[in-house]
């Protein structure tokens, strides 16, 4: 599922294609924010992502859905 992290006073989002599902996501954003720890999340390539949680604008937790294979149309 695609996540993407929008970081106060910075123009870009950081975008990231994580395994874990949308609950497991949703519960550690919360965490970070009412704790004001570190949010991190590991990407479907393992590489860790860690955002400090006050400094957190937004997140944005995409949908589930199967990959598509194949050419079809869009």
């Amino acid at each position: 599922m695609e996540i993407k992290i929008g970081v106060q006073n910075i123009g870009r989002e950081i975008v990231l294609e994580s395994n874990q599902d949308a609950d497991a996501v949703a519960k550690v954003v919360e965490a970070a924010i009412t704790k004001g720890s570190e949010l991190r999340l590991t990407d479907e390539k393992g590489r860790v992502i860690i955002v400090p949680g006050n400094a957190l604008g937004y997140v944005e937790i995409g949908a589930e859905e199967a990959r598509r294979v194949g050419f079809g149309q869009f």
